[in-house]
């Protein structure tokens, strides 16, 4: 979702700031958020609560602040904003080497992507049968380690040709020019049918993948100690925001597509994607948004750790796996 967001690049250029102005004196700073790509429903919950009065309810004066092509916890980590949406890897990446990014809030419970092929691929009908085949992607640390092994846990090598396309992943799996890519069963999943192009998925926890946060709000670590009681308000109501996009996809939906006017050409898929995430990622088995657990982070970023992908400060592999209890907190969230 957050590589290919077609007919609303524009709509993002005109987006320069959202803001929801609270009368108390104690909003004295502008709290900024940054997206990780332009406005989807990964970021729904954020429009919901900027719509709904939940930012000018806490007293807080918030302001988002469009995507660029820096990486969102890079931004976090220099103070250039306070917030904003990363996921569960490039969360773990960025504070393994040394960034002051802590984990807040997961949006998603569960891994939202598939590995996708065409449906008419009758040569491909489970992960084993991507051996041989070629992958387009999208170069991000990790992603081809863990196609591997979703492979191999299904009896397969895991050896395949990779080719780096970015957004042209899609369409270079749609025309045949590539076998398989991953894709976000909530947006690219919903569009591909939307366009004729029928995708089958495969998902990583069906081949005993470990499951992830697809999504995950940090913060700025130094930012949150020196501002414990504001960090608190401005989580509890974004979760918030959240919570409601989970309970109520529709009316979500349409509060994330008045906040961004003219951004969407498929108002149907905003709504079907919004169903989909509420429905099956956003809640945990309480039926809330936004936990966390160690139990998670370990299995996940673990497998990272595992595979000797991460780096420390120094740039050197990580030689002990780290407390990942010190990855995230759920200190900021309300209470049961």
């Amino acid at each position: 979702m957050r590589r290919a967001l077609t007919g609303i690049a524009a709509a993002a250029l005109a987006l320069t700031t959202l803001t929801a102005c609270g009368q108390d004196s104690g909003s004295d700073e502008t709290i900024r958020f940054a997206l990780d790509w332009t406005p989807n429903t990964n970021h729904t919950g954020f429009f919901v609560a900027q719509q709904r009065g939940y930012f000018a309810d806490a007293g807080l004066d918030v302001e988002v602040l469009p995507y660029n092509n820096t990486s969102v916890d890079t931004v976090v980590d220099a103070g250039n904003a306070e917030f904003g949406i990363s996921t569960h890897n490039s969360s773990t990446f960025s504070r393994a080497s040394g960034a002051h990014t802590l984990s807040v809030l997961a949006p998603l419970q569960h891994w939202a992507t598939g590995i996708g092929v065409k449906a008419d691929r009758t040569d491909i009908t489970r992960p084993k049968d991507l051996d041989g085949k070629t992958y387009a992607g999208f170069g991000d640390p990790g992603e081809e380690e863990a196609l591997q092994q979703v492979i191999r846990n299904d009896g397969g090598t895991g050896e395949f040709t990779s080719v780096t396309l970015g957004t042209s992943a899609y369409e270079a799996v749609y025309s045949g020019k590539a076998d398989f890519t991953v894709s976000y069963l909530a947006w690219e999943g919903i569009e591909a049918e939307h366009h004729g192009t029928p995708m089958t998925y495969f998902r990583y926890t069906d081949y005993g993948f470990p499951d992830a946060y697809a999504i995950v709000v940090d913060a700025n670590e130094d930012w949150l100690g020196a501002n414990p009681e504001r960090a608190a308000k401005f989580v509890q109501a974004l979760q918030r925001g959240y919570q409601f996009a989970a309970d109520n996809p529709d009316q979500a939906a349409q509060d994330l597509i008045n906040a961004n006017p003219g951004a969407f050409n498929d108002e149907a898929l905003v709504v079907e994607s919004q169903r989909m995430l509420a429905a099956e990622f956003m809640k945990d088995a309480d039926g809330k948004v936004g936990t966390q657990t160690a139990e998670q982070w370990a299995a996940n970023s673990g497998f990272l750790y595992r595979s000797g992908l991460l780096t420390g400060p120094d740039g050197a592999a990580l030689t002990e796996e780290p407390d990942w209890s010190a990855y995230f907190t759920n200190d900021y969230l309300t209470g049961p």
